[in-house]
């Protein structure tokens, strides 16, 4: 039951992550940036930076959600998860991580202040809701 829980909280909250803004960038008081994770994606593409937008598509979008899709099945149908898995979550907090670092770079560069949004608490709460229920997973 509470596998069940921790894959339904790690769904909404991975659906919640990548479409609410993540990081809000104010510069010179006058304008404003809430990028969501897709629309990272989609500037990065249409900028010409097709790599790096497909390498966040794998990390931020592909991955997660194989893995999501994968405790999924294997709740379902009372299976054990395939060994990837793991190599999967070891990537899991990545974006997290890229964009304290954006935060942190923008706030002590001075040229903009830059604020944690919903969607990346949301996003947060999915990789830790995850690792939670594959860890059962991996228990039992």
């Amino acid at each position: 039951m509470l596998r069940s829980l921790f894959l339904l909280g790690a769904a909404i909250s991975f659906g919640l992550g990548i479409s609410l803004p993540l990081v809000r960038l104010e510069k010179l008081y006058f304008f404003t940036e809430t990028p969501s994770l897709i629309d990272v994606i989609s500037g990065l593409w249409i900028e010409g930076n097709n790599v790096l937008s497909v390498i966040v598509i794998l990390f931020s979008i592909v991955f997660p959600t194989a893995k999501l899709y994968s405790a999924f099945h294997s709740a379902l149908n009372a299976r054990d998860l395939p060994g990837w898995i793991a190599i999967l979550g070891k990537w899991s907090l990545m974006d997290v991580l890229l964009v304290a670092i954006l935060i942190f770079a923008a706030k002590t560069s001075g040229f903009a202040s830059a604020f944690a949004q919903p969607g990346i608490w949301f996003y947060m709460a999915s990789t830790l809701f995850s690792a939670l229920a594959v860890s059962k997973f991996m228990r039992s």
